[in-house]
């Protein structure tokens, strides 16, 4: 073929691929070939070859259309990156294929009008055109536009070559593994993040369900928004509905003030609502500020978790059906660390690099530690793994050695004590400090398994929630409990949810 000159690729009308010596200054794929594509659609021939051309020497593969018919046809087998597209042509109006978005989907069009007019360039921008050029055409300015969508397309291609890697390492926003049955939660979570559909996150305690609402939340256009996540399970019920809906002034005796509820705070963010389950029933449906004769709009997107099987669940009255039906739009799984055994070294290296990171240390693991973490199935999970691996890290000096990691075996969670094993009590301590080291005790015994905790006190879980709610609130007053002089286990934050 000549250098510079249209070469026809099958023969039909208008159908051209022009290969032209690229501008030194743009991007080729690294083969030499163009790394984008454009379709210039114009009805005069001239013009379109000569535009063709000078759109080739920005570095692109250029293909031609006459007619929207015909680009119609270009679009319906292959993706373009740039579309120049005539507002004027014979057979219809361009602006239809700019509004086609199964065609165009991705495509950035440039909108070309001989028109003394730019009225229908300005419409066309407002349909999502990038830019517009008017007849004669302003070569500098064309080259500059062009310029621009090529560093565009690459900065996004280079984000996508990042992500993937990352993936491959083991990363994708706020989770870390690499086990297969973790890179289809991620594929799973990179589809829903950018949509507006609810999602239900199950999985057992652990797994890290808040941890990938908070990936969605980053990955979504509600980011620059709060992201907010409400532990239902830890909420008293005569609170549950202030605290969940707001309340106003007056509404009932002690209520001094308006009081912006869970819903209007996550405004313009994400809601996360975990253990929804533990939602009382007859607040599930409401969605009213209390006190309150008006809806109060809000522009929420709502996440909920549970370890519970949620049709169960429906089954047996404790879900509403139609809340399980809006809830469950996007069902996504979590998997427990026993089915993503080599997914343990890695997290137990990232946990101890974010203490050494914190701490200013530089601990490092022995490989008889891995060993032994890796031979345990986990009940606790993740949560569980990251408490181990907190407790060795105190207790090393430079290396964490097997040692520091308590004998497995079977499903005995790594920090469950021996059966037997007594918890000392200081004489004179009052009941509530008693009954808080015994819980907080157990608790990290089930390694933070709550469910397990429960069973084993012999108490009821929303009993363990209401505690483990009072004793972060006394914390955050500066005392383990109210009225006890003894400090007693500490509480991790991890144990109660985010209120």
């Amino acid at each position: 073929m000549t250098p510079g000159r249209p070469e026809r690729t099958n023969g039909g009308t208008g159908d051209y691929a022009v290969a032209v010596a690229a501008d030194p200054a743009t991007t080729v794929k690294a083969n030499g070939a163009p790394r984008f594509s454009a379709l210039v659609v114009d009805d005069e021939v001239n013009f379109r070859e000569s535009l063709s051309l000078h759109v080739a020497r920005g570095g692109y593969e250029t293909h031609e259309a006459a007619s929207v018919a015909e680009a119609r046809e270009r679009l319906a087998t292959r993706h373009f990156d740039v579309i120049l597209l005539d507002l004027g042509l014979p057979d219809g109006d361009g602006i239809e294929l700019l509004r086609d978005e199964r065609l165009a989907a991705g495509s950035e069009f440039i909108v070309i009008t001989g028109r003394a007019s730019v009225d229908s360039a300005v419409q066309a921008l407002r349909e999502g055109a990038l830019d517009y050029l008017t007849k004669p055409i302003d070569l500098p300015r064309l080259k500059a536009i062009l310029a621009t969508v090529s560093r565009t397309r690459e900065f996004k291609a280079e984000v996508r070559d990042l992500r993937d890697e990352l993936r491959q390492l083991g990363r994708f926003g706020r989770l870390v593994g690499r086990a297969p049955a973790m890179q289809s939660v991620y594929d799973l979570l990179a589809r829903v993040a950018p949509t507006e559909a609810g999602v239900l996150l199950t999985g057992e305690s652990g797994t890290g369900k808040e941890l990938a609402a908070e990936t969605i939340h980053l990955r979504s256009r509600r980011r620059p928004g709060p992201f907010l996540g409400v532990n239902c399970g830890a909420i008293a019920k005569s609170l549950f509905e202030g605290e969940l809906f707001g309340h106003e002034k007056g509404s009932f005796t002690g209520a001094d003030n308006r009081r912006r509820g869970y819903f209007e705070e996550a405004h313009g963010g994400t809601l996360f609502l975990d253990e929804v389950i533990e939602m009382p029933l007859e607040f599930q449906a409401k969605f009213l500020r209390v006190g309150g004769a008006d809806v109060v709009p809000v522009d929420v997107r709502v996440i909920a978790a549970t370890n519970r099987d949620p049709a169960e669940a429906v089954r047996t009255g404790l879900l509403r059906e139609d809340l399980y039906y809006r809830l469950n739009v996007f069902p996504v799984h979590m998997p427990p660390l026993r089915e993503r055994g080599e997914d343990i070294e890695l997290l137990a290296h990232h946990f101890l690099e974010g203490i050494n990171a914190r701490e200013g240390t530089e601990k490092r693991w022995a490989a008889a530690a891995l060993a032994r973490l890796r031979a345990h199935r986990w009940p606790g999970n993740v949560r569980e793994l990251k408490n181990v691996v907190e407790r060795a890290a105190i207790l090393a000096d430079t290396t964490l050695g097997s040692e520091l990691i308590p004998e497995v075996g079977g499903r005995a969670a790594a920090v469950t004590p021996p059966a037997g094993t007594s918890l000392h009590i200081r004489v004179g301590s009052t009941l509530e400090d008693a009954e808080r080291r015994l819980i907080l005790a157990t608790l990290q015994s089930c390694g933070g398994d709550k469910k397990r905790a429960a069973e084993t006190l012999g108490i009821g879980l929303k009993t363990l929630y209401n505690r483990l709610s009072v004793y972060r609130a006394a914390e955050r007053l500066g005392s383990p409990a109210a009225g006890s002089p003894s400090p007693g286990p500490a509480l991790d934050p991890g144990t109660t949810g985010r209120l």
